[in-house]
């Protein structure tokens, strides 16, 4: 059951990278990709562990963010 849990997780994971890749691609500056995240519910937060993506009100962390969507 636990093999079934982190299969699913790393699905999610995956789902998620690709819409923060397919809204960056559609952003023009990250100050714009963020504000766009935040229509999905999800945030860009910075942590001592690098950059990573929450859920807006929570701040649950969901996934790490790849530094080049960051610039």
């Amino acid at each position: 059951m636990i093999a079934n849990e982190m299969t699913t997780q790393a699905a999610e994971q995956r789902e998620l990278l690709a819409l923060i890749r397919s809204e960056r691609e559609k952003s023009v500056s990250v100050r714009e990709w963020k504000h766009r995240l935040v229509g999905y519910g999800y945030a860009v937060r910075n942590t001592d562990h690098g950059d990573v993506i929450s859920r807006f009100g929570s701040q649950e962390e969901l996934c790490g963010i790849p530094a080049e969507l960051l610039h």
